[in-house]
């Protein structure tokens, strides 16, 4: 195992590009030596020479999050590497079929492979992390819901709503943080449960501005900075009941200067 010193330790899922990228940036920022993952190794490599520059170490280790063997063997490197977690950033989801197609479509294979990265690899994570973050008697952890998880669509997924495997998904992962904060939050655990809302980045800005016509759009550089403040700002504390709207966050308190933020509710 390679010490770090007094330095705390993040874990980030999804961290190849938009928020989990923008999240392990601005933690190391904020001081912390950050382990990544992703599929794409590539870009895991491209965001953690982003970590170095802003000041942290980084260990880009690829892992498919329906993948419990190679979820498992992230956890592991990062112990090894750096030793502790001190904040674990459930932040990737599933990607595939399942995602974007209605019930009848949905094989129970894909729906399988939906809830095992969206619901089965956070609580992996926070089963192997939590023990970790017991032994400094205190830790954080941030899992990324959605409006979904208790709003009706509007629409089929095939026009402008969403498929039973997200919503599933985001229903399982929305309760995780209460559960953790009712089993731990007396021996130093905080757990939040956040949303981005609606985030555009790269090819998607277009996609997202036609198909959420009015909708309040943030940039994935709205999502780090409020992260950054459930983990440390004393006040946070009081949002730990809530599902936490992070550009609205960072709107609120300031936290991304010069962005006039998309008018969306701090927490819901």
């Amino acid at each position: 195992m390679t010490a770090t010193g007094a330095r705390r330790v993040a874990w980030v899922t999804g961290a190849s590009r938009g928020m989990g990228a923008n999240t392990a940036v601005e933690l190391a920022r904020a001081g912390f030596d950050v382990a990544l993952t992703a599929r794409d190794q590539a870009r895991l490599e491209a965001v953690a020479d982003q970590v170095r520059a802003a000041g942290g170490a980084a260990l880009p280790v690829s892992a498919d999050l329906a993948d419990r063997a190679s979820v498992s063997a992230f956890a592991e490197a990062a112990v090894d590497r750096f030793g502790r977690c001190d904040v674990l950033c459930n932040i990737g989801v599933y990607q595939g079929p399942a995602m974007a197609t209605v019930l009848l479509d949905t094989s129970l294979d894909e729906l399988a492979a939906s809830l095992e990265a969206d619901v089965v690899a956070p609580a992996l994570l926070c089963r192997r992390a939590l023990p970790l973050m017991l032994e400094h008697g205190r830790g954080t952890i941030v899992n990324m819901s959605s409006g979904v998880a208790t709003l009706q669509p509007r629409a089929s997924v095939a026009t402008n709503g969403w498929s039973f495997a997200y919503a599933a998904g985001k229903a399982g992962i929305d309760r995780l943080a209460g559960i953790v904060n009712a089993e731990l939050g007396d021996r130093g655990i905080r757990a939040f449960t956040v949303e981005p809302g609606i985030v555009a980045y790269g090819e998607k800005l277009a996609e997202y501005l036609e198909k959420y016509s009015g909708a309040p759009v943030s940039p994935p550089e709205s999502i780090g900075p409020a992260i950054v403040w459930l983990v440390d700002s004393p006040d946070a504390d009081e949002l730990l009941p809530k599902r936490i709207n992070l550009p609205g966050l960072t709107h609120r308190y300031g936290l991304l200067p010069g962005w006039e933020g998309p008018g969306s509710p701090v927490a819901g």
